[in-house]
């Protein structure tokens, strides 16, 4: 370039002679010269004139006119330039910011004016005051100019330039390209043409910036490879001019959290990256100027923000996560999409692990899986355990998973922590553990106690506690728990309780309580329901539990094994085999264990199956051994009972049933309890075979004022069984005792006192109504399918095929009638056919054939 006092007569020059002077190129443009020189700026000016001889794709030389280009940094300004000088008509003179101190601009504005020649100017928002009055001066006086420039107006003299030209003419905005721009660019870049997924990519990392994509269309990796140097070197550059409080921002935004996901506010925001809040805006409009930012939004680009990240060393990469955690933690943004981000860039710093703290915290009752991952992230990031253990404890007792009970006794988190050690003690069945710790936690666990209490038999602590716990003012304790508590004070009368059980229930599902539950008001309704003679409420109840999720992961195994024994209770014993099998291989506590091998005994029994009557009681000995039972596990109880005196094992049950007397005798001897207690044992008599003992028990029922429908249906026919075992059938006495079982929902019963009645009268007439009246109440039973035709088996019968698989099973003749309503004389003729059908001589022999020919294991 000439000196500024020979430019005149070299633009003189230049413009005769029909060349260019160029002096300027910028990183708009979109040759592979200019994409590895992006960011470079050369000063000066330039005259072009329009050469006379141009190739075939040479734009229509046109008349310029004024235009004001508007475009952030990359969009393509100089490019848009070169374009409209390139079909200009004529000569154009090209001024780049910053001039050349010793350039005329006066003489040079002087000299396009008299020429005729238009002027284009290129980054006008980096001239000087001076220099922007006299463009839009010489603008006003005729001269034809195309300004580009930032989006934004900073100063009033480019206000008044940018008026001067978009009045003769107007405006145009550069928006970023669209995949097809971004694909044709591409291809001058590289000088081949850009596949459709090669060009996607470029697009989607550069959101359409052109310089941007011509960077990435350079580098020899791709998009997903990382930041080419050459992007990096700019933002470098770019970063280290402006203030650090600027770059700071850059930093934060170039972790790409998504702002208004998180709820982070402009006030969290410049906290995180260390600026003003009045500043930001200021801060977001420089970032968006320069071309860090996507188009019309906060968010940077993507390929920017790698190549921010890459100039990070480690140490940076942590601050900025540190300073982000605070600022998310500060602003009251949600801390679980905070940690969710800050989990995917990997920060384990001590500010993130207070983040991942929080998201436990808010999550150990709703989503109680995610709150223990969030837990242990922030154990990972460096945080104290103690300072955690309580939510920890929460959300893994509502799993079932193995907590501490050992817990410390003092400490802010004393209570929570109480809390859980009651829930857990009541979920492995240890009612009077569960009541010691609930009682320590304040009210809320005062209140949480009183179900335990009442089972216990402790009516008057369980009142006095609920009393003491409705009245704390300072900080109430949850209505749906009064209301719980209150439901379990009534359950002494199982008919008034189910109601408040019902509204209790109602109130857990529309505000659920911020604590572990003992036990849900659903299971506990459902379990009073059943002694109410009320099977529908209780399904429904559990139904609804189980569509909830009240109580947690942990509840649902409980309420879907109450499904199952209350299904099994009214004779619906396929559905209830279809909740056991949805149970398979979980890890129960010690309570649904417990109810487990009820429902698994009392299908069995129901199904004459002994060996699995067998190991259901086998596999819950130890649990029956320690005796952590109360009153509202008497009816499930009572299928255990019965179990073990089937199995001659009464002995292992008896101090259960002591235990359970003593707290039926504590809380007043209340009808139904005492009634659902005598039943017991009435059954183990009759499952003995043991006249006096069920005669002894239908007297101890008979001096029960029974008042519900169920209890004096079990009264009625406790004294029909003790007269049916003396051989005493009475044909309008079964009649009416099994209908009332029947009415009172328990089917099983009232089918086998018909049954043991057939077997048992001298009249074959009756023997035969009866044995009618015993299929009909059985319904469906819950036997499993055959694979195949056993009648066919060896020549068998269906009925000698019954009668072989139950005496392979371990049954006696007597038991074996029982099961099939018919007599044992009966069963020792079927018994004597199969074994001469099969060739047997001995008994061994007939068992041997049978487990070959039934293919029995």
């Amino acid at each position: 370039m000439e000196r500024p006092g020979d430019l005149a007569s070299t633009l003189d020059r230049a413009l005769s002679a029909g060349r260019p002077v160029d002096v300027h190129t910028d990183i708009g443009a979109v040759t592979p010269a200019a994409a590895a020189d992006q960011g470079r700026r050369r000063v000066g000016t330039r005259v072009q004139r329009q050469a006379p001889s141009v190739r075939q794709d040479t734009p229509v030389a046109r008349p310029v006119t004024p235009l004001v280009v508007v475009g952030v940094d990359g969009a393509g300004r100089t490019h848009r330039l070169d374009e409209i000088a390139a079909g200009a008509a004529g000569g154009v003179l090209r001024l780049a910011a910053p001039l050349d101190p010793g350039d005329d601009l006066a003489a040079l504005l002087a000299s396009a004016r008299a020429e005729a020649c238009p002027v284009l100017v290129d980054d006008a928002h980096r001239l000087t005051a001076d220099q922007l009055v006299a463009l839009a001066a010489a603008a006003r006086q005729g001269v034809v100019m195309v300004v580009a420039r930032r989006p934004s107006l900073d100063r009033p003299e480019l206000a008044d330039l940018d008026e001067a030209v978009a009045g003769r003419g107007g405006v145009e905005s550069l928006a970023p390209l669209d995949v097809e721009a971004v694909g044709r660019l591409v291809a001058r870049v590289t000088g081949r043409p850009a596949s459709p997924q090669a060009a996607a990519a470029i697009w989607e990392a550069s959101a359409g910036l052109p310089a941007v994509a011509a960077a990435l269309a350079a580098a020899p990796a791709g998009p997903a490879d990382g930041p080419p140097p050459a992007l990096v070197a700019r933002v470098q550059r770019q970063l280290a001019t402006a203030d650090p409080a600027l770059a700071g921002l850059a930093r934060v935004l170039a972790l790409r959290l998504d702002l208004t996901d998180l709820g982070l506010s402009d006030q969290a925001l410049a906290a995180a990256c260390g600026v003003p809040p009045a500043a930001l805006a200021t801060g977001m409009r420089w970032l968006r100027d320069h071309g860090l930012l996507e188009p019309g939004g906060d968010a940077m680009i993507p390929a920017v923000a790698q190549a921010v990240l890459a100039d990070l060393t480690p140490v940076e990469r942590r601050r900025v996560h540190d300073a982000v955690a605070t600022a998310l933690l500060a602003g009251g943004a949600s801390p679980v999409t905070a940690a969710a981000h800050l989990r995917a860039a990997r920060a384990w710093t001590p500010a993130a692990a207070q983040v991942y703290r929080a998201a436990g915290e808010q999550l150990r009752f709703t989503d109680p899986a995610a709150a223990v991952g969030w837990f242990d992230d922030a154990a990972n990031a460096g945080a104290d355990p103690a300072a955690f253990a309580a939510g920890r404890a929460e959300a893994a007792a509502l799993l079932g998973i193995a907590v501490d009970t050992a817990l410390a006794a003092s400490g802010p988190d004393a209570q929570r922590l109480a809390l859980v050690d009651g829930a857990v003690a009541a979920h492995q069945g240890r009612a009077d553990r569960s009541a010691q710790a609930l009682a320590t936690a304040g009210p809320v666990g005062s209140v949480l106690a009183v179900p335990a209490l009442v089972a216990l038999g402790r009516a008057a602590d369980a009142a006095a506690a609920r009393a003491a716990a409705a009245a704390v003012t300072d900080r109430p304790v949850p209505a749906s728990l009064l209301r719980l508590a209150e439901a379990a004070i009534a359950a002494t009368d199982p008919v008034a309780a189910l109601p408040l059980f019902i509204e209790a229930a109602e109130a857990v599902e529309a505000v659920p309580p911020a604590v572990v539950l003992p036990d849900t008001p659903h299971a506990l309704a459902a379990l009073v329901a059943v002694t109410a003679g009320d099977a529908a409420t209780a399904q429904h109840l559990l139904d609804r539990a189980l569509a909830t999720g009240v109580g947690g992961p942990v509840a649902v195994d409980r309420h879907r094994l109450l499904l199952a024994w209350v299904r099994m209770r009214v004779g619906r014993y396929d559905t209830a085999v279809a909740e056991l099998r949805r149970l398979a291989g979980a890890q129960l506590p010690g309570r649904e264990r417990l109810l487990l091998a009820a429902v698994a005994a009392g299908l069995a029994r129901r199904s004459g199956d002994i060996a699995r009557l067998r190991e259901a009681w086998t596999g819950v000995e130890q649990a029956v051994a320690r005796g952590a039972v109360d009153l509202f596990s008497i009816e499930p109880v009572e299928e255990l009972a019965v179990a073990a005196a089937r199995l001659r094992r009464q002995a292992g049950v008896l101090p259960v049933l002591d235990g359970l007397s003593q707290v039926v005798a504590t809380l007043g001897q209340p009808a139904a309890w005492a009634v659902a207690l005598g039943w017991i044992h009435l059954q183990i008599g009759v499952a003995g075979d043991d006249p006096a003992a069920v005669t002894a028990a239908a007297e101890q029922l008979a001096s029960v004022r029974a008042s519900g429908a169920r209890q004096r249906a079990q009264c009625t026919a406790a004294r029909c069984w003790a007269a049916v075992l003396c051989a005493d059938v009475d044909g309008d006495q079964v009649a009416e005792a099994t209908g009332l079982l029947a009415d009172a929902e328990l089917p099983w019963e009232a089918s086998r006192l018909a049954g043991q009645a057939a077997i048992r009268t001298s009249d074959p007439r009756l023997a035969r109504r009866l044995l009618e009246r015993a299929r009909e109440l059985a319904g469906a039973e819950p036997t499993a399918a055959p694979g195949r035709a056993e009648a066919q088996l060896g020549g068998l019968s269906e009925r000698e095929v019954e009668v072989a698989r139950l005496v392979l099973a371990g049954a006696t003749y007597r038991e074996i009638g029982a099961r099939l309503f018919i007599s044992a004389k009966t069963v020792e003729h079927h018994v004597a056919r199969v074994r001469a059908k099969l060739g047997a001589t001995t008994r061994a022999e007939m068992v041997a054939a049978l487990r070959e020919v039934l293919d029995d294991r």
